[in-house]
């Protein structure tokens, strides 16, 4: 499984508008050690947000305590906590202190079912395993401890490109009440793993 560490995306990949980056982390691989276990998932679903005129993002009005990794140099890691016990998994884009970051939304699991299954409680259907941020984020093991870091150095946790080519759909975003118009969110056309 050394080739999936060798092809790890560089800052130059995140150091971008997240409207890009989020359709291009799709077909890209998250890799993650878990209690020396490998997990790999596809990412097959992901959110844009913005640090300008976008009032669903965090970062909109401004640094605060909880948001203050978005503003953290592109490649590093958002993780934020919703409804008091989930989690969502960030990929901060642009450069430091902008504020932009994208949420991987869903995962295709491809590698260590069975330890992602354990971590979500026995769940055995695959496409149920990571069709959302916090089952993806359940599955991963990932929780406030990986806020802040970076996905450039870690041994722990990283996005790898294998090449894969996927066809992409985009719509609104979900679950959010503000700049519902905006075409954010956007997925592997056709796969079973999305969110919905």
């Amino acid at each position: 499984m050394e080739l999936y560490n060798t092809n790890r995306l560089d800052k130059d990949f995140y150091n971008r508008n997240p409207i890009v980056v989020a359709q291009e982390l799709i077909g890209k691989y998250l890799c993650k050690i878990d209690n020396d276990k490998l997990l790999i998932g596809k990412i097959c679903e992901t959110e844009a947000y913005l640090s300008d005129n976008d009032e669903a993002s965090h970062s909109y009005r401004g640094i605060t305590k909880r948001n203050k990794s978005m503003f953290d140099d592109a490649g590093n890691i958002y993780v934020y906590k919703i409804y008091g016990i989930h989690y969502c998994f960030n990929v901060v884009t642009e450069a430091k202190g902008i504020g932009s970051a994208v949420l991987i939304r869903a995962i295709e699991p491809i590698y260590g079912l069975a330890h992602m299954q354990i971590n979500r409680g026995k769940i055995n259907k695959t496409k149920e395993l990571c069709s959302g941020p916090s089952k993806f984020a359940q599955a991963f093991s990932i929780d406030l401890s990986y806020d802040g870091n970076s996905l450039l150095d870690s041994k722990i946790i990283y996005i790898s490109d294998m090449g894969v080519i996927a066809k992409i759909g985009s719509s609104a975003r979900i679950g959010i009440s503000k700049s519902t118009d905006l075409m954010y969110r956007f997925y592997e056309a056709g796969s079973q793993f999305v969110s919905r």
